[in-house]
């Protein structure tokens, strides 16, 4: 498929606290663009900093850094902001703890035409699961069954027909536009091939775990009888009067 111009957007929010994750993030782009075969001016990287001047990564493919006004919303309005600027064809979302798989762009070449792919992730070093989504009885799309490092999308999609990153200020936003997106995609192709793993790049930046990993890795220690003290990390500090 001979196809000119820029192909794929990848958008990723950052607080630019894990500069390291993030430059992991980036090079597994570089790494899956490489081994479909795409040039440089084929795939996009937008990253947006959450209000802070964040170090940004190192990459030969078409890379831009924002500074973006300070959103403190899950990401939801940096990803509103970077679909405006995205010129792809195809959009992914890889967060900056997070990494594609080699071969994910030429799966997505594969089905080109599907307006809403939806393919596996690992998710082994985050949830009690080894993957998502899963296929079963209940519907595909639900709320913690698929995420939005799942998907490759149209842009037409995401950003014609419904109106961009939408339910700012919801924490469940992620599901909430997946959900619009596949009642209004007019085809959609569905995986078993894994795309890409979620969480890869937690412990590359210590001081930067979220509470969810945080609680993940002390469930983890305490299983193997590793004092949560000796992790390595700064405790949590509870502040008076605030529930235990």
């Amino acid at each position: 498929m001979a196809r000119d111009g820029i192909l794929f957007t990848v958008i990723t929010p950052s607080t630019g606290k894990r500069p390291k994750a993030l430059q992991l993030a980036v090079s597994s782009v570089e790494a899956a663009a490489r081994f479909a075969g795409l040039g440089p001016d084929q795939v996009e990287v937008l990253v947006g900093f959450d209000g802070i001047r964040g170090e940004c990564p190192t990459s030969s493919l078409s890379l831009r850094c924002l500074r973006l006004p300070r959103d403190n919303d899950w990401g939801n309005g940096i990803r509103n902001t970077l679909l405006k600027l995205a010129k792809g064809e195809k959009i992914l979302f890889l967060d900056d703890d997070n990494v594609l798989k080699p071969y994910a762009f030429k799966l997505y070449r594969k089905y080109w035409d599907a307006e809403m792919i939806i393919g596996r992730i690992d998710t082994q070093l985050a949830f009690d699961k080894p993957f998502i989504p899963v296929q079963d009885d209940g519907s595909l799309v639900r709320q913690c069954n698929v995420d939005p490092l799942c998907l490759c999308l149209s842009r037409r999609l995401v950003v014609d027909r419904c109106g961009g990153w939408n339910y700012a200020g919801r924490y469940e936003a992620d599901y909430l536009n997946i959900l619009d997106w596949s009642r209004r995609a007019r085809s959609t192709a569905v995986l078993d091939e894994i795309v890409g793993v979620y969480d890869a790049g937690r412990s590359l930046d210590n001081s930067a775990l979220s509470r969810r990993q945080m609680n993940l890795l002390d469930r983890l220690a305490g299983e193997r009888g590793t004092d949560i003290r000796n992790l390595g990390r700064p405790a949590p500090v509870i502040l008076a009067g605030a529930p235990g």
